[in-house]
Order: structure tokens, then sequence, then C-alpha cells
């Protein structure tokens, strides 16, 4: 019994603990990157630009938004989002960062296969972050094997996201890292500390993908048990 809870305490933990640690390593990275300057100091708002124009997207805007490392491109209304310090910071930081998500936009405008079924996903994914959970639990609670398998469903829409989201998060990023060279916003010797950047992002989509992916394991073993 103690071990049984000593195993569940450590697995809780690990969930608590892996996204932090993600967070924590983006945040130090993005301090330290975003006081080191590019060569070509152009801000994040000029990059972002420069490549758009560079690959022919011509009806994208570019926008300051609230908050801090809060930069994203929306499809729907065609806007690229960023932060006031990504948008007119001159730094590694910003430059990563702003042709990270210019990545989304030219994946948009190509048509990104994988890009276009996170979309397509959105609705499912929504519905079950908010319906699974309470359909888990109630099915545990009151041992009811099919609520608990409907919720498992609907988790699993959600965990799919995420899990596409990590395809679609690399390829922007390396994506961003050819623009940022082939345009000359960045030299060769900068090119070491832009990737620290984009790979500190990437880890936490890796993370999320990885917490949910575990729930729904545990979630799908204790299913399998109740049905014995």
């Amino acid at each position: 019994m103690l071990g049984g809870l000593g195993g569940y305490i450590i697995y809780i933990a690990l969930l608590m603990i892996i996204p932090i640690w993600a967070q924590s390593k983006v945040k130090k990275t993005y301090k330290k990157y975003s006081k080191k300057a590019t060569s070509s100091q152009m801000t994040g708002a000029e990059v972002a630009r420069k490549i758009l124009n560079d690959n022919g997207i011509f009806d994208v805007n570019i926008e300051v938004t609230k908050g801090v490392l809060s930069d994203h491109y929306d499809p729907s209304k065609k806007v690229l989002r960023l932060s006031k310090d990504i948008y007119y910071g001159q730094s590694m930081a910003s430059s990563a960062i702003a042709a990270h998500e210019v990545g989304h936009a030219i994946q948009d405008a190509q048509d990104y296969a994988f890009l276009r079924f996170r979309h397509a996903l959105v609705p499912a994914a929504s519905m079950g972050s908010k319906m699974s959970f309470f359909l888990i639990f109630a099915g545990i609670i009151f041992t009811m094997p099919n609520m608990l398998l409907f919720g498992i469903i609907f988790m699993s829409a959600a965990v799919l996201f995420q899990l596409v989201t990590l395809p679609v998060e690399f390829d922007a990023s390396n994506r961003a890292m050819g623009q940022l060279v082939s345009t000359g916003v960045i030299r060769n010797n900068e090119e070491r500390e832009t990737k620290k950047v984009l790979n500190a992002a990437a880890l936490t989509y890796v993370a999320a993908a990885m917490v949910a992916l575990a729930e729904l394991i545990r979630f799908v073993l204790i299913y399998a048990a109740s049905s014995e």
C-alpha cells in the first residue's frame, strides 16, 4: 500500500516538475539572450516583416500584444502578434521568437498539412479538455467503466492535439532558423545562440505533450483494471 502510494506521489510530482522545469528553462534562456543584440540590430517587428516580404506574404499584419512571451500567429485574422519586448527588441531572443511566429505564417501560406490538421482538431480538443476530467473522475468515483471510457476518448482528442503540435512547432523553428540565416538577420557566429532560444521554447511543447500522454496512459490502465 505504501509502495503504491509512494509511486503515485512520485508520478504526480513528475507531472508538476516537468512543466515547471521547461518553463524555467525558457525564461532563463530568454532572459540571457534578450540582452544580446544581433549584428543586424533589427527589431523583432522588422525581422518579421522582412521574412514575410521575402516569402511573398503581404497580407499578414504585425501587432503589439500584451504580456510576456505571449507571441503568436492568428491564422483566422492573418495577424502576427508580438509582445512588446519582442516587437521593439533588437536581441537574439527577439529575432528568434519573431522568426518562429513568422514560421507559422509561412506554414499557413503554404498549406502545411500538420498545421491544417491541428486547426481541424481545435473543436474536439477544446471539448475534450473541458469534459474529460469530469467524465473520468465521475467514472472512477461511481465505478462506471463506460463513463470512464467516454472520458478517456474525450481526453484522447486533447492529447492528439498536443502531439500534433510538436511537428508544427519544430517545423516553425526550423523555418525560422533558415530564414534568419538566409536573410542575413544573424551571422554564422550567432546561429548557435539563436538555436538555444528556439530549442528552449520547444521544450514547453514537449513537456506538455509528455504530461498529457502520461495522464492518458494512466487512465487507460485504470480503465483496463476496472474492466477485468
